[in-house]
Parts: C-alpha cells; sequence; structure tokens
C-alpha cells in the first residue's frame, strides 16, 4: 500500500515540476521583453488584416507598397484599388476613389496602400474603424532635393528654373501656391497628410495637427532608418520577419543627386517648415518605440533582416547593388519619371518558375505591380 502511494505522489510531483518549468519558461519570455531579449514572439498575437498605408511622395514608400502588395497577394487579400495608378490624388481621398466602392458599399477590403491625400473618415469607410494606420516620413531636405528633378515636368513652379539650388534662390519669385501641382514644391508631407501647405509655419494649428495624427497613425516609419521601421512594423502587424524582406524600388541614379551650400539649406528649412514640424516630432517618436521594443534586440532582428534581404540577393540578383541600366532581358526597373534617372535589378538567369516569378516580385515596379492586382480581383 506504501508503495501504490509512493508512485501516486511521484507522479504529482513530476506533474508539478513540469508544470513549475512551463511557468518559469513562460515568465522568462515575458521577461524577455523587458530586458530587450527574444526568445520567441513573446505575446500571442493576430495577423492583422485591416491595414491602411499613408504612401507619401518621396519617402521610400514604393518600396514599402511592394511589400503589402506581395503580402496580400500571397494570403489573397482583397486590396481597395484604384481604377486608374492613384487615389484621386490631389483631392483629399474619399471612398468613392476605390475602383467600384459605390457599386459594392459592403464589401470588405483589407489593405489600402495606393497614393492619396489623406482623410481619415474616407479610410475608414474603406478598412474598417479596427484597421492598422501607418505611413512613412523622410527628412525634409532629402524630400525636396527628390521631388525636384521628378516633378520637375509637371510642375511648372519647378520647371521655371533648371536647378534645386536656382528654385531656393529665386523662391519668392517663381513660387504661386495657386500654380499647377504647386504642392509638390512646398511642404509636400504635410499636404500629403491632409494639411493646408500654405498654413503658416507657427500657431496653435501646428500642435492640433500633430496631436490629431499621434492619436491617427499606429506607427509612423522614417526613411532613414528603414530597417528599423520594418522591425517595428512586423511586430504591430504580427507579421513574419521573412515578410518585411525588401529592396529598394524607384530609386535615382546618384549622378541626378544635387546638393545645397548652407545657407540655401537653411532657406529650404524655413520654407518647408511644417514638413520639419512633422518629422521632428514623428522623430521623438520613433525613438521612443525603439527603447520600449529593447535596443539590443532591435540590433539583433535588424541583422536578422539583413541576413534575410541578403539570402534572397544571393537567390535572385546578379548583383545586391542597383543597376543604373542594362541591355538583358532580365533588367526590371521602373521608367524614368521627369528629369530623374530610375535604376533597377538585374535577375540571374536560368532561374526555375516559381523562383523567378518570386523574384520578379521583388523588384516588380509598382505600377505594373498594381497593374497584375487590378486584373486579379477584376
Amino acid at each position: 500500500m506504501f508503495s501504490r502511494c509512493k508512485g501516486r505522489t511521484g507522479k504529482m510531483f513530476l506533474m508539478l515540476a513540469v508544470a513549475s518549468c512551463l511557468t518559469f519558461v513562460a515568465s522568462l519570455v515575458y521577461l524577455s521583453t523587458v530586458n530587450g531579449y527574444r526568445f520567441s514572439r513573446e505575446v500571442p498575437c493576430t495577423p492583422r488584416k485591416h491595414v491602411a498605408f499613408m504612401k507619401i511622395h518621396k519617402t521610400g514608400s514604393s518600396t514599402v507598397l511592394n511589400l503589402l502588395y506581395r503580402y496580400g497577394d500571397a494570403k489573397n487579400l482583397t486590396f481597395a484599388l484604384p481604377p486608374d495608378d492613384h487615389l484621386g490624388y490631389p483631392n483629399l481621398f474619399r471612398a468613392t476613389f476605390v475602383k467600384d466602392f459605390a457599386k459594392n458599399p459592403g464589401k470588405e477590403y483589407n489593405i489600402i496602400c495606393n497614393h492619396m491625400r489623406f482623410n481619415l473618415p474616407e479610410v475608414k469607410k474603406v478598412t474598417g474603424d479596427d484597421s492598422f494606420i501607418f505611413t512613412i516620413l523622410r527628412n525634409p531636405d532629402s524630400v525636396a532635393e527628390s521631388a525636384f528633378p521628378y516633378f520637375h515636368s509637371v510642375a511648372p513652379v519647378f520647371g521655371a528654373v533648371k536647378t534645386l539650388t536656382e528654385f531656393v534662390r529665386k523662391l519668392d519669385k517663381v513660387f504661386n501656391p495657386k500654380t499647377l501641382n504647386s504642392f509638390y514644391a512646398h511642404n509636400l508631407l504635410w499636404f500629403d497628410l491632409g494639411g493646408d501647405a500654405e498654413a503658416g509655419a507657427e500657431g496653435p494649428h501646428v500642435d492640433q495637427t500633430l496631436k490629431k495624427l499621434d492619436s491617427t497613425f499606429h506607427l509612423v516609419l522614417l526613411a532613414e532608418y528603414f530597417d528599423q521601421s520594418l522591425v517595428l512594423l512586423r511586430e504591430a502587424l504580427c507579421w513574419d520577419m521573412e515578410d518585411m524582406v525588401s529592396f529598394q524600388l524607384n530609386a535615382r541614379d546618384p549622378s541626378t543627386r544635387s546638393s545645397l551650400p548652407p545657407d540655401l539649406l537653411s532657406t529650404l528649412q524655413r520654407w518647408n517648415a511644417l514638413d520639419w514640424h512633422l518629422y521632428r516630432h514623428f522623430n521623438t517618436s520613433f525613438w521612443q518605440r525603439v527603447e520600449q521594443y529593447g535596443v539590443d534586440r532591435m540590433e539583433r532582428d535588424v541583422k536578422h533582416i539583413h541576413h534575410l534581404r541578403q539570402k534572397i540577393q544571393d537567390i535572385c540578383l546578379q548583383s545586391s547593388t542597383p543597376e543604373a541600366k542594362s541591355k538583358s532581358s532580365s533588367y526590371i526597373k521602373s521608367p524614368d519619371y521627369g528629369n530623374a534617372k530610375i535604376i533597377g535589378y538585374l535577375l540571374k538567369d536560368n532561374l526555375t518558375r516559381e523562383t523567378k516569378e518570386m523574384c520578379i516580385k521583388m523588384v516588380l515596379p509598382e505600377r505594373k505591380y498594381l497593374n497584375r492586382l487590378q486584373r486579379k480581383q477584376g
């Protein structure tokens, strides 16, 4: 009888020991968030399937767009697509700008990500109140430098001069807010987010707008810290790290880039003061998010993204460096626009059909991928 009780006691002890070990491991996983060390995904989560990306001009947003296209395409999610190549821009976004929205007002859309001028109530009509809303910003000096050659042929305020230096020197003479497409030349970030680019740079409207955007966007990425941004985005969306792997798209040939002397750079910064309010504000909140994530953990996960990107590069590309031009049929790039010369990628030859399709999607110009999705959704 004693030996029988002893056997039962041993089994109970073993069960308690296992339970204690599991509790201890669970505690380690939870504590890993606090200490910036990650054994696995700390908090069980469900991948977000309702996503609204505010695609801002000249911020690296084409690369994010490609990432969203590939994810939604692979998961057969439904995109809120434009009938052409943008969602009514530069008009403030309305839900009816989405292809066939008026015909199917009850249709569920998972992802909206094409160029628009942000308008929160109308966006929510499309993706719902539970959608994850995010955007990406870039140093306003870099935005202006990139916008000038890109929009030189469609914005007369740019077309009136030959260089960005000349534009900044002659601001008072060449800029007219009533001129066609003048918004490309003044506080473009602020304008794309739905604000008045010609509002003064000081006053209560600045703080009010920043507070409103704070409460609207669940995450604001920074182009200068793109991989750190992807790590934060992966956690927020509860997607896999592999889903964040991307190549830089729609980038310019370095030969078309320019710089300003210090005095004119100061003038440009005053000119785009509203954009600088935005950028400084969300730069601060970005690094607060990194601190919360854990600096050591962030460093390790960025290395993980680098490793995954290198693996895909080794599979897909003849060179990890984008090519300025090539006559090869394996060369893929976005078309040049304005005075901007766009660089592309040269895919490896003799890829299997499945691998080639994966590689093509990684570097496919946004208009061509959009056309694919429009055909797929009908």
